[in-house]
């Protein structure tokens, strides 16, 4: 395994382990609503910090977690397009061409079809008028 193959599965470790973690303080985090009924009394006890609430570390270390997540991403983003080549574009749209081989449309003179087998279309003159 080559050393752009290691960092990049330890960037992607780093960056599943900040996601999970986000996702658990997230969940961990009491609502604003919450913080009134503690103020009067009921609940506070509970609480994992105390009555004075634990908002600001748990907003702290989410915004810490947020941040690496971010970097971890942009830094996969990274890996992910030296690894593809780098210059070139990743959606590769041919570029159509005019065939000479098929006569323009309306134009009898010449076959449907270059190998002149029959072709299942219908030509130009059976097609029904349109009723406008």
């Amino acid at each position: 395994m080559s050393g752009g193959g290691v960092m990049e599965q330890v960037i992607l470790i780093v960056h599943v382990l900040a996601g999970l973690s986000i996702i658990g303080l997230i969940l961990v985090q009491q609502g604003k609503g919450a913080d009134m009924g503690a103020s009067f009394g009921s609940g506070a006890s509970q609480t994992l910090f105390g009555s004075s609430g634990s908002g600001n570390a748990l907003t702290r270390a989410t915004a810490v977690l947020a941040t690496i997540f971010f970097i971890t991403s942009l830094s996969l983003a990274y890996v992910a397009k030296q690894r593809s080549g780098g210059d070139e574009d990743i959606i590769d749209v041919p570029v159509l061409q005019e065939s000479r081989d098929v006569a323009p449309v309306g134009d009898e003179s010449m076959p449907a079809q270059a190998g002149g087998e029959e072709s299942d279309m219908p030509a130009t003159g059976d097609m029904p008028a349109s009723a406008e």
